[in-house]
């Protein structure tokens, strides 16, 4: 099955450690590589991290009915709840909330309003009532709780995912642009981090959390419970725009395709859904249960790649890409992605290829969103890997070129193979000289595939 995603559309596979063992991960990974090879084609794997769970305790009857406009407490005693109270296993929300503030149940199903608090005790009055069982999960959305994002259950699942080489870890829970600086100095390296956007305390930093993140994902379950529902598109706007003008990808995730867990069509709501991600600018976007646990996983990656692919060849995609374009920033690598892309648009080029070791210049091109494919080429299986996240890009791993004349011949033979050129067609390649040097991207080529001769620019 893992191969059968691939095939319909899959570049990146995530395994959420909510549910996964370090044995499974390992099982999984071993999966996933086996495929990658079977196929040639760079696979990418991200570990998702379950993030510190807040939830109630339990009640004498496994479950009572809470009313709108009655009172219910929350408090130390972990003695089990009745319909008045319950246990909350967390001193630290009861130095942190303040009266007004809002308490989310069971998904923001349930929602109170606090009235009064206490170091043992949070009185609060129903606003939205319903059945409440035990161990359901709170939202805090107008907290900044002083928790870390990493658990230690999180610490031990990302040096797991690390240690076998995941291309990216997920970090929920962020808040606050040190929640992310910690895992990255966990990490070391061995994964691009992405930071979850699923509160909104971390609205209020985000240019800070791009800064030190490799990417962010617009987790829109948990941001939907926290926000009011009809603010959730806009803000999928905003960090969508953030990430591309920080040229770092951006995943979409939650209920794209619900339906198609139980049904092999999806809704055209859930079409529309997709489809607006993508002229949005998404990097990616994300399936959950729809191939998790679904009836129709292969189905549902293939009709969300089919939804891509046609906005993606709409003229009002080009359009909103070019209206959204950024300035580029006063960097070599910028420069030169810039140029590349402005030629692309002047020139009927069949593709840009672009050498890298780190990424970085990849990402660039990326993020000018040109007309045409972006080829990369690199001979590090890791950074073919994780770029399978960013947007257009087509990873071919190549050991590096012996000089300018083979960097150019071995570009112009990929473009050919790989079915983006046909002979005599003309490609823009983007490298460093001299070669080999991570991070020096510094020229712009034009060549002709077929022919021996480029000029120079």
């Amino acid at each position: 099955m893992i191969e059968k995603l691939f095939v319909a559309g899959v570049d990146v596979f995530r395994i959420n450690m909510s549910h996964t063992s370090h044995a499974l991960l390992a099982e999984l990974h071993r999966h996933i590589r086996n495929v990658e090879s079977k196929l040639n084609r760079p696979i990418g794997i991200l570990a998702d991290l379950q993030g510190p769970k807040i939830r109630i305790g339990t009640f004498k009857d496994k479950e009572v009915q809470i009313k709108a406009g009655d009172k219910f407490a929350f408090d130390t005693d972990a003695t089990p709840g009745d319909s008045k109270r319950v246990h909350l296993p967390h001193p630290e929300i009861f130095a942190s909330v303040k009266v007004g503030d809002f308490l989310l149940l069971n998904d923001g199903r349930l929602r109170v309003e606090i009235a009064g608090v206490s170091p043992d005790r949070i009185e609060t009055v129903i606003i939205f009532g319903g059945t409440l069982s035990n161990r359901k999960g709170v939202n805090l959305p107008n907290t900044l709780l002083p928790i870390a994002a990493l658990t230690e259950k999180d610490r031990a699942d990302l040096e797991a995912a690390a240690s076998i080489g995941v291309d990216w870890i997920a970090l929920s829970f962020v808040q606050r642009p040190e929640d992310v600086s910690e895992a990255r100095e966990l990490i070391a390296g061995r994964a691009g981090v992405m930071a979850k956007i699923e509160k909104p305390s971390a609205l209020l930093c985000l240019d800070d959390i791009l800064k030190v993140s490799d990417g962010i994902m617009v987790a829109r379950g948990d941001l939907g419970v926290e926000l009011p529902l009809e603010t959730v598109p806009a803000r999928q706007k905003q960090l969508t725009r953030a990430a591309r003008r920080a040229g770092k990808p951006v995943v979409v995730a939650t209920q794209m395709l619900e339906s198609m867990i139980v049904e092999p069509v999806p809704t055209r709501a859930e079409v529309s859904d997709v489809a607006t991600a993508v002229y949005e600018g998404a990097d990616a976007i994300m399936l959950s249960a729809e191939s998790a646990a679904g009836a129709w996983p292969e189905k549902a990656v293939a009709t969300m790649d089919k939804i891509a692919l046609s906005a993606e060849g709409d003229s009002f995609y080009r359009g909103i890409m070019n209206a959204q374009r950024n300035d580029p920033q006063p960097t070599t690598a910028d420069a030169i992605s810039t140029a590349a892309r402005s030629i692309s648009e002047t020139l009927d080029v069949a593709a840009i290829v672009s050498y890298t070791e780190s990424g970085s210049t990849a990402m660039r091109v990326a993020r000018e969103r040109p007309n045409v494919p972006i080829i990369t080429l690199t001979p590090i299986p890791a950074t073919a890997r994780r770029l399978a996240l960013a947007w257009g890009q087509h990873c071919v791993l190549t050991p590096n070129a012996n000089d300018l004349e083979h960097m150019i011949e071995t570009a112009c033979q990929f473009a050919s193979s790989e079915g983006f050129a046909e002979e005599g067609q003309r490609i823009i390649i983007t490298v460093g000289v001299p070669l080999g040097s991570p991070g020096s991207t510094n020229m712009l080529r034009i060549a002709q595939v077929g022919k021996k001769k480029t000029p120079a620019v």
